[in-house]
């Protein structure tokens, strides 16, 4: 249970086909929470309606959109409601039953404290978890998670896909700013939009929960698009990071770095096919000044990674809105 009577806790889920769970995932919140808001998107069950109908929790809030705008879509009209009414912190739980209300206290914990921004569930953490995850989205969440950490800048966050999260409502009303991926790419959007705005991410540790629902999310159909839109937003973070609010060592690092990486790799590689064609070795000097200019390019990339990895958000934004 959370300590202080006077934070405010309101709780998101966004509902598409969730008729079969929702009554039961809303009768496990206990009253750490003080206000439900189900987001009903356009989910062809009537999802929304089945819970004013059945739910009487005075608590819960019913939201339907008119048409479909993706789970992103959903929790972001939760987060705008949350807002409104005067929230301290808003919880994302999805309506499918494979996240336990119960664990909020315990995730809202590092924001409580002051200690983050934002902070999110990590399946990964205990082993007993990582054993129940299926193979396929096991192997799906490790290439995931790493292009996630290049892509947001939060090198230490792991199992960027989970959706169990909580954000400060200070901050939440930053990222409603923010243009941010409404479908299933949302939660690793949020990663790399937050860093954008140096918030601090905390993971919290968690069981995984796999039942007789059904993930919407296919590992297979969403590895592809996700990797693509991974690099886009690693472009994206770099340039805005490095070279328009800062400019610093690093960026000069990743600067000449790439010019004496892609030059010593090229400039090499066509004397090496020349000499292959013509069967004349190249001379020392050329294999001299491509060694030498490939070697310092990845020592000069080695140190920008470094610096990047330890340019991590590290004092809460919200103490200081």
């Amino acid at each position: 249970m959370i300590e202080s009577p006077l934070i405010n806790i309101v709780a998101v889920v966004p509902c598409y086909r969730e008729r079969a769970h929702i009554l039961a995932v809303l009768a496990r919140f206990d009253d750490t929470v003080s206000h439900i808001l189900v987001i009903d998107d356009f989910c062809p069950e009537g999802t929304g309606a089945f819970v004013k109908e059945n739910c009487r929790d005075s608590r819960v809030e019913v939201i339907t959109h008119e048409r479909n705008r993706g789970v992103g879509g959903a929790t972001l009209t939760g987060y705008d409601r949350a807002v409104e009414i005067g929230a301290d912190i808003i919880v994302k739980v999805d309506g499918d039953g494979q996240m336990d209300p119960r664990f909020i206290p315990t995730l809202v914990r590092p924001i409580v404290e002051s200690r983050a921004d934002y902070a999110k569930g990590n399946r990964f953490y205990l082993l007993e978890g990582v054993a129940e995850m299926p193979i396929l989205r096991l192997i799906g969440n490790l290439a995931l998670s790493f292009t996630s950490k290049l892509s947001s800048g939060y090198w230490k966050i792991f199992d960027p896909t989970n959706g169990f999260t909580a954000i400060h409502a200070r901050v939440a009303a930053l990222v409603l700013k923010q243009r941010i991926e409404t479908g299933y790419f949302f939660e690793s959007d949020m990663l790399f939009n937050l860093n954008l705005l140096r918030a601090v991410v905390a993971d919290v540790p968690m069981r995984a929960s796999y039942g007789a629902e059904q993930s919407k999310l296919s590992i297979p159909k969403i590895v592809a698009p996700f990797m693509w839109k991974h690099l886009r937003n690693l472009g994206r973070r770099i340039v805005y990071t490095y070279f328009i609010r800062d400019f610093n060592v690093a960026s000069i690092e990743l600067v000449v770095g790439l010019v004496s990486f892609v030059f010593g790799t090229l400039y090499g590689a066509m004397h090496w096919y020349q000499g292959v064609i013509t069967g004349v070795p190249a001379v020392t000097g050329i294999v001299v000044l491509s060694a030498v200019t490939f070697l310092l390019g990845f020592f000069l990339l080695l140190g920008f990674l470094n610096f990047d990895i330890q340019n991590q958000p590290d004092a809460p934004l919200h103490t200081s809105l």
